[in-house]
């Protein structure tokens, strides 16, 4: 079996790549990545590929029986021909089967809803294609909490407009766990999983951070007009009001989906608690 995984220089991607490798080994991981210079280090055959350039993809799937597809970064509209041209690629150049790392979220009434959008048409695309499919829709990154500490630090609070909502996250390393199964494992094929931890509430978050870092935050619930407004003072218009559409879709109940992960990675997900203590324990160490 070969593997190919697409924006492999990014950090999801990467971690896929990584995983992947302990899971088969190197010489059957291909990493595929715009920029190949900035893959180097991961101990694979490095292709280029960019999600524009149809052709170069091909050559970048050639003799690869399985290919990732990270979803793309760029606007909505632009997404849905770029993953185009890498589920026709793959088809061209004799892939088999293909898993999509899709994402949960609110199809309406929110500003990130075009993005959710655009991820539902690729799945649809996916599905249409003749290719085995399988798609894991991820729910959200705790990382950039941990990585916004020292602004939450200064502020003495973790404010947003997700009230009470209930959110399912995850960190990447637990997905590339989990993708490195659907990579491998055919008894995934044709199925979709919710791939995120035990759901829980901001203030359950500041609580958990208060303790990993030694800090007494609180959880402050704000408007949603409040919110981005004051993400868009700082982040500019479109990135501001899609973080804001992100914390609306919490407060919606948009990520308080039921988890698939044990399904789909063949365990549970890493417990809260025990990853915020290991983050207490690293800070100790440091």
């Amino acid at each position: 079996m070969n593997i190919a995984i697409t924006a492999a220089s990014g950090h999801l991607g990467a971690a896929i790549v990584k995983a992947t490798v302990q899971r088969i080994g190197a010489d059957h991981v291909v990493a595929v990545a715009r920029t190949p210079e900035k893959a180097k280090g991961l101990g694979v055959a490095v292709r280029p590929g960019s999600y524009d350039d149809r052709s170069a993809l091909e050559l970048a799937f050639e003799g690869i029986d399985t290919v990732l597809l990270v979803s793309g970064m760029d606007a909505p509209e632009k997404r849905i021909d770029q993953h185009r041209n890498v589920i026709e690629a793959a088809k061209a150049a004799g892939v088999r089967k293909m898993v999509y790392t899709s994402i949960q979220g609110p199809l309406t009434d929110s500003a990130f809803s075009p993005i959710v959008q655009s991820n539902r048409q690729t799945e649809d695309d996916l599905k249409a294609s003749g290719l085995d499919w399988v798609i894991g829709r991820n729910g959200i990154y705790i990382e950039p909490d941990v990585d916004y500490i020292d602004t939450y630090k200064a502020k003495g609070e973790v404010a947003n407009c997700a009230g009470d909502g209930l959110c399912g996250y995850t960190t990447r390393p637990e997905l590339a766990d989990a993708y490195t199964c659907l990579l491998t494992e055919a008894q995934h094929t044709g199925q979709t999983y919710n791939l995120h931890g035990e759901r829980i509430t901001q203030t359950a978050l500041a609580h958990y951070l208060s303790d990993a870092f030694d800090v007494d935050l609180r959880y402050r619930a704000m408007s949603v007009e409040a919110y981005r407004a004051e993400r868009i003072a700082e982040l500019g218009e479109f990135l501001g009001s899609v973080i804001a559409g992100i914390y609306q879709g919490i407060r919606a109940g948009a990520y308080d989906a039921p988890s698939d992960f044990e399904r789909a990675a063949g365990r549970a997900h890493q417990a809260w608690p025990d990853y915020f203590a290991a983050l207490k324990a690293a800070q100790r160490q440091a």
